[in-house]
């Protein structure tokens, strides 16, 4: 069925091919003119297209010539020009698809026609390699073209400092590995000042080895990790001293709203227990905190009814069905402080400050466009996580490398001892030889043998890039033997020696096959580089893992009958369509996992991108006062709806709105039952809600506005990083606990959704509490300065930065809360100008 239709309507490749030799045949059509023209006249056509974009013509208009542009640049300064091709391929990346290009068709050189074209916007161009050494090799060479055509280039490497950070993003043209741009996106949503972030917004990314990425990482999170400034010790003491409180005399219950709040004399008792002068101050934010949540673990949260000790963990019991809901953890330290009140150990706080998979990370690309010599046979998941196409590009040359069949041996020994013959053997002829091996253990078990039979060795185990990059490229040497796991030496070219076409090119030989067909074609696609001769062949035993898992055992069977031993191969097409069928099974399966993998972190994304951009707006954003009478409306909000959720007016309980106002955002007697009695639900907000703003605008005042402006952002930022990383740690536990569910009946990623989305409101509607607390009880009186919520440090090969010199803020006498007010009227401070 697939051939006719095929026949009717063509190869949807071929058609994509076809249509873009077209705009390639324009190129060629105007090369001579640009060769024709002088170095300086070639430069100058970088200023032209810009300008001819400012006027709104498109890129694709400017395409054909600006690929000429690139073609004569690389000829002037490289020496190499682009071939058709080649010019093909740098179509499909500018149109944001996979480009497919055999091993030794230059992906390096044809990556740069996209990345000049969409550099022209000024937007910035990110070019990823999976290694240090490839983004340092590609950006130097390269550079030398860009630099003659006006543009810059930087390169971004593990350990610079900020500032070259910064000078590197800045650039047309930014080269640099996976992790280092996706550690660098992930600082920069935690920075204190906008000034300290080095990426600009997203644009267009060409990742080179794609495949590898997007695929063979996609699962990897980046993490920051970072050791929060809280102390498990101080969970206990806060529930240690909350048993001396007294019940409506230093803390009052609110039951509807689940919530203890302090009263004066609680505030007192706490100051002089833990020997500070104000609660309230902005440096013991912490200590608070722990107070609250031990008086809400003692006084709200009851045993046996919100939750149960079992196993000395503490599990938490559905509200509504009565089920324990195994790995979920309270957030916000409430989990923490209920285990010290039931004097069990007490559970490590977060320790990730952020995380992101590379696929979340390169989803937020504008653009985003990859190339790799294997990419077809994943080219579902391309299309449906990432939304790429993969078009195959043809080859320059015909390709003639002769790929023999695979031979399977009984016995793993038997196999490595056939190898060891094979490699003996054609290295007698100074043919070169490179053998695959899935590991560093099979790499040195086969070192071992050559070296007993005097033969002379590399062995490459994808530890250090840049000498293997060199050994990989003198591979094709006559005589060569080299030993390399499969990633090794990758992003290299291995060029063939003199006269080694005539003893048949390099031969590949493979140890055992990966559960991926890609990464055997990588292999092979090593030899027969641009129509250079070349052979490969893979030898099996029925031992290795991926024989073993998928029916090894009736092939055994059939060569006891036969009676082979070990040292007999079969070679068997049958065998090798048997062996692509498992692993085609296998490729199912894992990407059948990496799709449940990102449903998963799906959620957490579209969470941190809420949180991230209103990070974002704050930095960059000179007032936030309207921002900030956003998060209190919803607070009294809440507290309105909950004590007047009665039909009946009479039984609306205002004394507990009045003692919630209070402890949260207003002066002691600033407001009153009778002033708020006899009002509609939404006259009460509005009237609480003037109350604030009058309050409000009285602080800023007396503050000023420039301090006021800057006391909101410590507020908010301080708020938004805790509570966010309380939120990572929580929804990281619920995930890891989340597939017991489905011994209940119910579908785990549902269920993952549905609470995480419940979280997280619970998150936001925390955020907007410590806001309002903070913003009108806090007495501003120290250094203004933001402070990191934890220090962290990736838990991937990165870059740290430097961090920049926080903003000096000048530093007042500190007056406690039972001194006599400096303003001279003779009362105490917290009853003058410390309200």
């Amino acid at each position: 069925m697939l051939g006719l239709v095929k026949k009717i309507f063509g190869d949807h490749n071929e058609r994509e091919v076809k249509r873009l030799q077209r705009t390639v045949d324009e190129v060629n059509a105007i090369e001579s003119k640009y060769t024709a023209l002088s170095d300086e006249a070639l430069r100058a056509k970088t200023e032209e297209f810009k300008a001819r974009i400012e006027k709104g013509e498109t890129l694709d208009k400017i395409l054909p010539e600006a690929f000429a542009t690139v073609r004569e640049a690389s000829k002037r300064t490289l020496g190499m020009r682009h071939f058709d091709v080649q010019l093909l391929g740098g179509m499909v990346l500018h149109e944001g698809k996979i480009a497919e290009m055999r091993t030794g068709e230059g992906k390096t050189l044809v990556a740069t026609l996209p990345v000049y074209l969409n550099a022209l916007l000024g937007k910035g161009v990110h070019v990823i390699t999976v290694n240090n050494y490839l983004a340092q090799r590609d950006s130097e060479l390269m550079g030398q073209l860009y630099g003659f055509l006006g543009m810059t280039v930087g390169c971004n490497l593990h350990g610079l400092s900020h500032d070259e950070k910064q000078e590197a993003y800045a650039c047309d043209i930014t080269y640099g590995t996976n992790n280092e741009f996706g550690f660098d996106y992930l600082r920069d949503n935690m920075v204190l000042y906008k000034e300290q972030m080095v990426q600009r917004p997203l644009y267009f990314a060409i990742i080179d080895e794609v495949d590898s990425i997007l695929v063979d990482e996609a699962r990897t999170p980046l993490i920051i990790s970072g050791q929060a400034a809280k102390s498990t010790e101080l969970y206990f003491a806060a529930d240690r001293f909350i048993s001396r409180l007294k019940p409506e005399e230093d803390f009052t219950i609110d039951i509807k709203l689940r919530s203890v709040m302090l009263t004066e004399s609680g505030v007192e008792k706490t100051e002089k227990a833990f020997q500070i002068e104000n609660l309230f101050d902005h440096a013991n934010v912490t200590l608070n905190h722990h107070v609250q949540q031990a008086l809400k673990a003692n006084f709200i949260m009851k045993r046996d009814v919100d939750y149960v000790v079992e196993d000395d963990e503490v599990v938490i019991v559905d509200e509504f069905t009565g089920r324990l809901m195994s790995g979920r953890r309270y957030s916000d330290g409430l989990h923490q402080a209920i285990e010290a009140k039931e004097q069990l150990k007490v559970q490590n706080e977060s320790m990730t400050l952020a995380t992101i998979t590379f696929q979340n990370y390169f989803r937020m690309y504008r653009k985003l466009a990859g190339m790799t010599g294997t990419a077809k046979t994943e080219e579902e998941e391309f299309k449906r996580i990432y939304g790429l196409d993969v078009i195959q590009v043809p080859t320059n040359r015909s390709m003639i490398r002769k790929d023999i069949a695979d031979v399977v041996y009984k016995s793993e020994n038997g196999k490595f001892k056939a190898v060891v013959e094979e490699i003996v053997e054609r290295h007698s002829k100074n043919q070169p030889v490179l053998v695959g091996t899935i590991s560093i253990e099979n790499s040195e078990k086969l070192s071992d043998m050559l070296k007993r039979r005097g033969v002379t060795h590399k062995v490459l185990n994808a530890k250090f890039h840049a000498e293997e990059a060199e050994i990989i490229s003198r591979a094709g040497q006559a005589g060569s033997v080299t030993i390399a796991t499969n990633m090794a030496g990758r992003g290299t070219d291995i060029l063939l020696g003199d006269q080694v076409a005539d003893l048949g090119g390099l031969h590949i030989i493979g140890t055992e096959r990966h559960e991926s067909r890609r990464i055997d074609n990588q292999l092979r696609g090593r030899a027969g580089r641009q129509g250079d001769p070349g052979s490969s062949q893979f030898y099996l035993s029925l031992e290795d893992e991926l024989m073993r898992r998928f029916g090894s055992e009736n092939i055994m069977g059939m060569m006891d009958k036969l009676g082979l031993d070990e040292d007999q191969p079969i070679e068997s097409r049958m065998i090798s369509r048997a062996i692509e069928s498992a692993q085609k099974r296998v490729e199912g399966n894992n990407f059948d996992i990496r799709k449940v993998v990102l449903q998963y972190d799906d959620v957490m994304n579209q969470q941190r991108e809420v949180i991230y951009k209103q990070r974002r707006d704050i930095l960059g954003s000179e007032n936030i006062r309207q921002e900030v009478m956003d998060m209190l409306k919803p607070v009294i909000e809440r507290i309105v709806e909950a004590h007047c959720s009665e039909d009946i007016p009479e039984e609306w309980d205002l004394q507990a709105i009045v003692d919630y106002a209070h402890a949260t955002f207003l002066n002691e007697g600033s407001l009153t039952k009778e002033e708020i009695w006899g009002k509609e639900k939404e006259e009460i907000v509005e009237y609480i809600l003037a109350e604030v703003v009058a309050s409000y605008d009285e602080r800023e005042e007396e503050l000023g506005a420039e301090t006021m402006r800057e006391f909101e952002k410590v507020v908010v930022l301080r708020a938004v990083d805790s509570k966010w990383m309380d939120h990572i740690d929580a929804m990281d536990q619920l995930r890891q606990g989340i597939h017991l569910r489905a011994y209940g009946g119910t579908d785990p990623l549902r269920e993952y959704q549905f609470e995480g989305f419940e979280m997280f409101k619970e998150m936001i509607e925390s955020i907007q509490e410590e806001v309002a607390r903070y913003i009108m009880k806090a007495r501003v009186e120290s250094n203004l300065e933001r402070q990191e919520v934890a220090q962290g440090q990736t838990t991937t090969t990165s870059g740290g930065g430097e961090a920049m010199e926080k903003r000096p803020a000048k530093r007042e006498e500190r007056v406690g809360r039972n001194d006599v007010c400096p303003c001279g009227s003779g009362k105490k401070y917290k009853l003058c100008h410390g309200k």
